[in-house]
């Protein structure tokens, strides 16, 4: 269904579908728009439940893996030189070297660091990837379970078999009702429900580290990503502007081709957990700029946060539209509207 209309002057430039899942502490879905069911490659939205799968392993312990650590494990980082180090400082602890990592570098995320490596003429190697935080999570998994780091992101490594089975069981479904293609960054990436990615979500929100035993890791993860939000996106990044914005109170996080998710810990009027909220978004044709717009557009709609949070979101509710001379040529609109159920 159409969600977002691109105005030139009066004139409809483009318009975009988008997909909501909206599901409360229980997984029940609560609002939708288009299809709560539209089967989504989450791409890097799934990566707290690649890992959660590392995590169950011990190798943050194993390690020496700190909650920074983590938050990087789950982020898709701008390539910035704290995510470099971090990166690289991870795969010390884990005895393993960017010679064993099976991503590649790439030109990145922000525009600022892409100038300055232009200008230093610099060439990204492995850990400058913005998946760099996932693999050296891998490559230290990979070794708590025994198994070899030679070919840890092919899909029937041991280490992998693991990660496909914690997502399927985080999101409440059998193994084989998960789909798997390659990502980007040449680890596999998960398939499923639009309306899984929100319930995986509002599980995230929902965890307490002094719960049952099978929570305590999922509190841990969105204690990492709303600790450290800097190294989950980076500098100017929607992700990290939300969860700074919200101070904690719901962890966000984006995937490729325009999927995103957010768990929200507590709502007014609400006993503790009850009151989280799950929130999967998926934009059909991939465009990032209307999916920050729908992301922000439904934090308004659903009365998330205080006005003066939801405010600080503004640039990319309604992102300016200028030309090279910073005149202003036109706008966008979300008509989005949330069903109830």
């Amino acid at each position: 269904m159409k969600a977002v209309t691109v105005y030139r002057g009066e004139a409809i430039e483009n318009t975009h579908e988008a997909h909501v899942a909206v599901v409360d502490h229980e997984g029940r879905l609560l609002y939708s728009f288009g299809d709560p069911y539209r089967m989504t490659l989450a791409r890097s939205a799934a990566k707290p439940a690649q890992a959660l799968a590392v995590l169950e392993t011990g190798a943050l312990e194993r390690f020496g893996f700190d909650d920074a650590d983590l938050a990087l494990m789950c982020g898709s980082h701008s390539s910035e030189e704290r995510h470099i180090e971090r990166a690289r400082a991870m795969l010390a602890k884990a005895h393993a070297t960017e010679a064993d990592m099976r991503c590649g570098g790439h030109p990145p995320i922000s525009e600022a660091v892409y100038k300055n490596w232009i200008r230093r003429g610099f060439s990204p190697s492995p850990a400058c990837s913005n998946c760099s935080g996932k693999h050296a999570g891998m490559l230290a998994g990979a070794q708590a379970i025994g198994a070899a780091l030679a070919d840890y992101h092919l899909p029937e490594h041991p280490l992998q078999v693991r990660v496909k089975h914690t997502v399927a069981h985080v999101l409440d479904l059998p193994d084989d009702e998960v789909q798997w293609a390659i990502d980007g960054c040449n680890l596999p990436t998960p398939a499923f429900p639009l309306d899984r990615l929100a319930r995986l979500f509002v599980k995230l929100a929902a965890a307490k580290a002094d719960t049952a035993a099978d929570t305590a890791p999922l509190a841990r993860i969105y204690r990492a990503m709303t600790t450290y939000p800097e190294l989950v996106a980076g500098e100017g990044r929607f992700c990290t502007l939300l969860m700074q914005a919200f101070d904690g109170a719901l962890v966000g996080k984006v995937g490729a081709d325009a999927s995103y998710a957010i768990g929200v810990r507590q709502r007014e009027g609400k006993d503790k957990g009850e009151g989280a909220l799950g929130i999967a978004v998926k934009v059909e044709d991939g465009n990032a700029t209307a999916l920050y717009a729908i992301v922000a557009e439904l934090l308004e709609q659903l009365g998330i946060g205080t006005p003066d949070q939801r405010r600080r979101l503004d640039a990319f509710r309604h992102p300016p539209m200028r030309n090279t001379m910073g005149i202003d040529i036109g706008r966008l609109d979300v008509s989005l509207k949330l069903e109830r159920h």
